[in-house]
């Protein structure tokens, strides 16, 4: 175990430790990329040793940023939002930010009471999931002008800075994959749009995307379950185990798609000789399950690597300009859908 230090470990006594100016001390922790590799390796080693941490209440008297940024997402129980998570954590990581994350279980009431928690931590900028916000939420970040941004949805008329994917494509592009197999019997089962306007965005546009042919979905044909696997396995039981049944389901997102091919395997069906279904997200596990999901493909990495970049340069400059990019959907036709 390490020896206790006495007293208080300044920057000075791990710049003398490290054998190079506070300045450069600084400079490592606050701008990592104008100092060497070499030099930032002997200045980790001196705090690592001395056990220093920096006193960021201090810096943020003398009018300097907290370092932090916050991140408010509706859950963190699926995989639904980890892979971008984690990708915005490793941006702002590199930009010398640290992340403070909340959940607020798709509750807006709950998102406002979470953003003014991290905004009471004075966070350099405050990022949200999705375009769709309690008026309270909306007026606080106007009143503090912290700084902002929406992830995971994107809308050309967003009025924060957003990074993320068109969800009507994406619900468009679920529903044509299924039409173009052949199938017109199609089920649906999405999450609980209030609050929630991804898949708001992705019902009403696959919605469209059928009426367009010609086929309108009757009441027992759509079924609501939340991100839960074993409830939408009993979304997706309801909906075939009546005196007729679909050819195809439609799931707003793969957790429920998941949920649903085990709905249709304990039904004795076979998919996707049987029954296809179809998803939307491309989250980790998607190809491995068996058969492997078909679903259309959103690409969370890129987008919080993207929102990350962005929002930190977006936060450290002294000019910031609005921005609003649009990341690409691709089709994964895997196992679940075929031809009827």
């Amino acid at each position: 175990m390490a020896p206790k230090q006495k007293g208080n470990v300044d920057i000075v006594a791990v710049a003398k430790a490290a054998k190079v100016s506070p300045s450069t001390v600084s400079r490592t922790f606050n701008h990592p990329d104008l100092v060497s590799p070499a030099t930032r390796k002997k200045i980790t080693r001196a705090v690592q040793k001395l056990g220093y941490v920096r006193n960021r209440a201090a810096q943020m008297m003398h009018g300097k940023r907290s370092g932090t940024i916050g991140l408010v997402v509706p859950t963190i129980n699926h995989a639904i939002f980890a892979e971008v998570i984690q990708a915005f954590s490793d941006a702002i990581d590199q930009a010398g930010f640290t992340l403070l994350l909340a959940s607020h279980g798709y509750d807006l009431d709950r998102e406002y009471a979470m953003v003014r928690k991290l905004m009471e931590h004075r966070v350099d900028g405050v990022a949200l999931i999705g375009l769709e916000h309690s008026d309270a939420t909306a007026r606080l970040i106007a009143q503090q002008e912290t700084p902002a941004m929406a992830i995971w949805n994107y809308a050309e008329d967003s009025e924060l800075p957003c990074v993320g994917a068109d969800n009507r494509q994406a619900g468009r592009m679920a529903a044509e994959h299924l039409l173009q197999l052949g199938h017109r019997d199609i089920g649906l089962i999405f999450p609980d749009t209030r609050g929630n306007d991804r898949a708001r965005h992705r019902l009403t546009a696959a919605v469209k995307a059928l009426e367009t042919h010609g086929i309108s979905v009757p009441e027992n044909r759509m079924s609501e379950a939340p991100y839960s696997v074993s409830q939408a396995k009993q979304a997706a039981l309801e909906l075939l185990s009546g005196p007729s049944r679909p050819t195809a389901l439609l799931c707003g997102n793969d957790v429920i798609a998941q949920g649903a091919l085990y709905g249709a395997q304990k039904c004795g069906l076979r998919v996707p000789d049987e029954l296809s279904i179809m998803g939307i997200g491309d989250f980790k596990g998607s190809a491995d399950i068996e058969p492997g999901l078909t679903t259309v493909r959103i690409p969370a990495e890129t987008i919080g690597t993207l929102a990350g970049e962005r929002f930190t340069s977006y936060i450290t400059s002294e000019a910031p300009e609005m921005f609003k990019l649009c990341c690409e959907l691709e089709p994964i036709l895997r196992g679940t859908t075929g031809r009827i």
